[in-house]
C-alpha cells in the first residue's frame, strides 16, 4: 500500500469519531423525517380522486422547460444506486457494516431515496409523463454509471459532494419557487422539503472536508485545486434518452435549467465562493510550494468563471423530450 492510501485512511479513521458523534446533526430519526405519503393523495381515501384530479389540474399549469428540469432531476435522484456503491468504494470507508463511515452512508442513502420516491410519484400522478421512457432513461443511467474524476479518494469525493449537494439544494429550491408561481402549490412544497434536506447534507460533507483541512490541508488544497480544474460534474451527466448517444439528453436538460434559472453558470461560481469561505482557503498557511500554488489558482477562479459566465448566452433551442406527453 503507497503512503498516499495510507495516509488518507488514517484521516478518514482520525474524523470517523467525529462524524459518528455529528450524524445526528445532519440527519434526522426515520420515524420524524418527512415520508412521500405525507404529501401525496392516499389511495385508501374516499378523497383520492378528487385529489388526483385537483394535482392535475395544477401540474397542467407548469411550463415545459420546468416540467423536463423536474424530470430531469427526478432520474438523477433515482440513480441512488449508483452513489451508494460509489461511497462505499472511498479508500477510508472500511467494508464492515458494523463501521461508522458505512453507517453514514446506509443512513444518508436511506433519506435521498426519498426524493426520487417521492418526485417519481408526482410526475406519474401528474399525467403529463411517458413514465416508460423516463423509466429507460433511468435504467441506462444506473446502468451507464458516472465517471466524476473523483477515483477512490476521500478528500476529492467529500469536496464532491459538498459542491453537488449544494447545487441539488439551488435547484430544487428555485423548482420549488417556479412551481408556486405557476399555481401548483403542492409541487412547490415537495421540492422545498427535497432542498431542506440537501441543504443539510452539503452542511454534512462541508464540515467533513473542513477536519480534513485541520490535520492534512497540504493534501486536502490539491484535491481541492484538482476538482476545480476538472470541473464539477453534475451526476447525471450521461442522461440520455432511448436511441440518442449516451449524455445529450443532460446537455438539453441543462439547457432548460439555465434558461429558467434554476440552475447556472453563475450559481456553480456562488457556489465555489461559499466554499473557499466556508473552508477559509485564504487563510491557509503551513502549505509547501504546490500547496501554496493551489490556494492561490482557487482564490483567483470565481473571477475567471464570472467573466466566463457573463460571456456566455442563455440557450435559446428548446428540444422536446421523449419524456414529456404532447
Amino acid at each position: 500500500m503507497n503512503f498516499f492510501v495510507e495516509k488518507r485512511r488514517e484521516v478518514m479513521q482520525h474524523i470517523e469519531k467525529y462524524m459518528l458523534e455529528m450524524m445526528p446533526e445532519y440527519l434526522k430519526p426515520i420515524d420524524e423525517i418527512w415520508q412521500p405519503a405525507d404529501f401525496l393523495p392516499d389511495a385508501s381515501k374516499d378523497d383520492f380522486f378528487d385529489k388526483v384530479k385537483a394535482l392535475q389540474e395544477s401540474a397542467n399549469e407548469l411550463s415545459y422547460d420546468l416540467v423536463a428540469v423536474l424530470i430531469g432531476d427526478t432520474i438523477t435522484e433515482e440513480a441512488l444506486p449508483t452513489y451508494e456503491s460509489w461511497l462505499s468504494m472511498v479508500e477510508g470507508v472500511s467494508k464492515d457494516e458494523t463501521g461508522g463511515w458505512m453507517k453514514w452512508n446506509r443512513h444518508w442513502t436511506a433519506e435521498e431515496n426519498r426524493h426520487g420516491d417521492l418526485l417519481n410519484k408526482y410526475l406519474y400522478l401528474s399525467g403529463r409523463v411517458d413514465m416508460r421512457q423516463m423509466e429507460i432513461s433511468t435504467q441506462y443511467l444506473i446502468a451507464d454509471g458516472f465517471d466524476i474524476g473523483t477515483g477512490h479518494d476521500p478528500y476529492r469525493n467529500f469536496i464532491y459532494t459538498s459542491f453537488q449537494e449544494m447545487a441539488t439544494n439551488v435547484s430544487h429550491r428555485r423548482v420549488a419557487s417556479l412551481a408556486k408561481k405557476d399555481g401548483d402549490t403542492l409541487l412547490s412544497k415537495m421540492c422545498g422539503v427535497i432542498a431542506s434536506d440537501e441543504a443539510r447534507h452539503a452542511k454534512a460533507y462541508k464540515d467533513f472536508i473542513k477536519q480534513i483541512f485541520k490535520v492534512d490541508a497540504n493534501e486536502a488544497i490539491l484535491a481541492f485545486d484538482d476538482m476545480m480544474k476538472k470541473k464539477i460534474v453534475m451526476p447525471a451527466h450521461f442522461l440520455r434518452e432511448v436511441g440518442l448517444p449516451i449524455g445529450q439528453a443532460f446537455g438539453h436538460f441543462t439547457d432548460a435549467a439555465q434558461r429558467l434559472g434554476v440552475y447556472t453558470a453563475i450559481d456553480y461560481v456562488d457556489i465555489l465562493k461559499q466554499l473557499i469561505v466556508e473552508w477559509k482557503i485564504e487563510a491557509l498557511t503551513d502549505l509547501n510550494e504546490a500547496g501554496e500554488k493551489a490556494r492561490d489558482y482557487i482564490m483567483r477562479l470565481p473571477e475567471r468563471l464570472l467573466r466566463v459566465a457573463d460571456r456566455m448566452k442563455n440557450p435559446s433551442l428548446e428540444y422536446k423530450f421523449k419524456w414529456i406527453l404532447a
